[in-house]
């Protein structure tokens, strides 16, 4: 995992992903279908060896894996961030699950997005994406309120509830660019 330092905001602290998090609540959000609905993380069977090998996958890469805790100690561990890294292209795919149901609705996932989006473009992140299903509503507002601007369409990418739908990109670049339609 690349070394990552911690990350704080007014109400939460992300700090990489330790052996600490992983617990069978945490393995619980990933597979309680409504927590998952719009993730691949839905085609799958998880378990707490599962969850260690994916961990255990970001160590000696540049990728980062992150848990978010709220400074609410009643809510505590609330979710997980990951950013996969390509040093040469100077670029970052963000990806979030917020499994802490108290926590939803809050504006935590906002605050995530955003302190790492900035903690990326301070590390020398040139351009950070994220892609999400065209019906997850909630994900498209997230990043369009991050400042992420349209980066592409895959459409008709993937099948959700037996329905095809599209795979939207969203961008937030380290230098404002000017977009143009195509």
């Amino acid at each position: 995992m690349a070394t990552s330092y911690l990350i704080e905001t007014e109400r939460l602290i992300i700090k990489p992903f330790s052996e600490k998090y992983l617990t069978k609540r945490y393995v619980s959000w990933l597979n309680d279908p409504s927590v998952v609905r719009f993730s691949d993380q839905r085609h799958r069977k998880h378990t707490l060896k599962s969850c260690r090998e994916y961990m255990k996958s970001f160590k000696k890469s540049p990728h980062y894996f992150w848990a978010i805790i709220a400074k609410d100690k009643s809510l505590g561990h609330i979710g997980n961030m990951n950013a996969y890294v390509d040093s040469v292209h100077k670029t970052s795919d963000l990806g979030i699950l917020l499994g802490e149901r108290l926590a939803l609705g809050h504006g935590y996932g906002l605050e995530a997005w955003t302190a790492v989006c900035e903690y990326l473009l301070k590390k020398g992140m040139r351009k950070i994406t994220a892609g999400t299903l065209s019906v997850n509503v909630k994900m498209i507002h997230l990043m369009k309120k991050a400042s992420m601007i349209p980066d592409g369409i895959r459409t008709k990418q993937c099948i959700f509830e037996g329905s095809e739908v599209n795979l939207v990109y969203r961008a937030l670049y380290k230098k404002r660019i000017k977009t143009y339609n195509a």
